[in-house]
């Protein structure tokens, strides 16, 4: 470094410096040998060689296994209002520039690490955008970056009415922060009086409630492989198993399917199908079902269904429960190849990055020789593009797709 740095140091080990130097952002706790300075959870620290070389600048949490999430490697970036809006500029043309201009208004605008917002999730959902913060230090500079972000976004002509911050998830605990969820109060602005807005994707019309639905009110990251099943639902009888709000069962019914059935443990998710299928029109082809999926499919003709859709939530968050994971994964599969006739077709995915691609493949290659069938590829997908995947990140990149036909 050549000038002197406010920041206390935080040196680690060569382990953490590969790490570092291959792209990835965030030093764990085994990985620090020496603390200097006497830093304070969540303020900017510099991360050092053993031989003192200068790898990054980022937030610090001694109550986190992550002990710094990396913020940048620029040694001349300084941390003020002119940065962040430099970062939520980056962040919001990189989406103008990969998604067509009607999809902006529904979509992921920050994707966290993959944008260098350190533990940050923001997605727009119409005129809301509603955000999630699981990064103490990121957090406590949120003022300054949810201004800069409504400040670009409506520099741009976006109507943006507010700021929806879903903070109740358990993992700020871990971090050192409370649990919340409402309005975040924008400077000599009202506060909005709703929880629920509608949006368009792929055509289809939903009602989101950001307030209770799950993560930030509904899922984004499947925009396109909806679209995927929407052109091979022609003339099909459709079972989407983990519907959530019906996103899959709406495409696959506006594809021209004969009869979907949408099931989905949580009655309240089975209900905000129902209304959006009524939104739209679908109510006589879609029949939304609350049920146990583990429990409906052995209860199940075969030949009952010729296209399954098994787009259930991550069955692990840790590397120590992949493999019953990876059990459940290979449960769901195997009943519902064995349900298809011959000729019939299979979506399938994970939304768990502990859960492999590798493991992925050798699961369904499992399943399939258990089920006594073949698979035929049509189609290997991942998250859409307002998710990037980072490269040296392997966070980033969580999402497994296939589109199959069993033969």
């Amino acid at each position: 470094m050549k000038a002197e740095r406010p920041y206390p140091q935080i040196a680690i080990t060569p382990k953490g410096e590969a790490a570092l130097t291959g792209g990835h952002p965030w030093v764990y706790e085994g990985e620090v040998t020496s603390v200097s300075g006497a830093p304070a959870d969540g303020d900017l620290v510099d991360v050092v060689s053993r031989r003192g070389s200068w790898l990054g600048a980022g937030f610090y949490n001694s109550r986190s296994l992550i002990r710094v999430r990396l913020l940048s490697r620029n040694p001349n970036d300084r941390f003020d209002p002119d940065f962040w809006a430099r970062r939520v500029k980056y962040a919001w043309d990189y989406r103008k520039t990969v998604m067509a201009p009607e999809e902006l208004t529904c979509c992921r605008v920050i994707f966290g690490e993959a944008d260098h917002f350190p533990g940050l999730t923001v997605d727009r959902f119409g005129p809301v955008l509603v955000a999630q913060v699981l990064c103490l230090g990121l957090d406590r500079v949120k003022d300054v970056i949810f201004s800069q972000l409504v400040r670009v976004l409506r520099a741009d002509g976006q109507d943006i009415a507010g700021i929806y911050e879903r903070n109740d998830v358990a993992l700020r605990d871990k971090e050192g922060m409370a649990q919340g969820k409402g309005w975040y109060p924008l400077a000599g602005e009202p506060l909005p009086d709703f929880t629920r807005t509608d949006i368009v994707e792929n055509g289809i019309r939903y009602t989101v409630d950001f307030e209770n639905g799950q993560k930030t009110g509904f899922f984004l990251d499947q925009k396109y492989n909806r679209q995927a099943v929407a052109r091979l639902a022609r003339g099909k009888t459709v079972l989407d198993c983990f519907t959530h709000t019906g996103s899959f069962a709406l495409n696959a019914a506006r594809g021209g399917a004969a009869r979907v059935t949408a099931v989905d443990v949580s009655e309240f998710a089975v209900e905000c199908a129902r209304e959006n299928a009524a939104r739209n029109g679908l109510s006589q082809v879609v029949d939304c079902v609350a049920a146990n999926v583990f429990d409906l499919l052995p209860q199940l003709q075969k030949g009952q269904y010729d296209f399954i859709i098994l787009d259930p939530p991550a069955f692990t968050k840790s590397r120590q429960t992949t493999r019953r994971a990876m059990a459940g994964y290979k449960e769901i599969n195997y009943r519902a190849m064995r349900l298809l006739p011959r000729g019939g077709y299979l979506a399938t995915c994970s939304c768990s990055h502990f859960a492999t691609e590798e493991l992925f493949r050798k699961m369904l290659h499992a399943a399939a020789r258990d089920a006594g069938v073949q698979l035929r590829q049509i189609e290997a997908r991942q998250q859409s593009a307002d998710h990037p995947i980072l490269w040296g990140v392997e966070e980033t990149s969580y999402l497994k797709f296939y589109l199959f036909q069993v033969v």
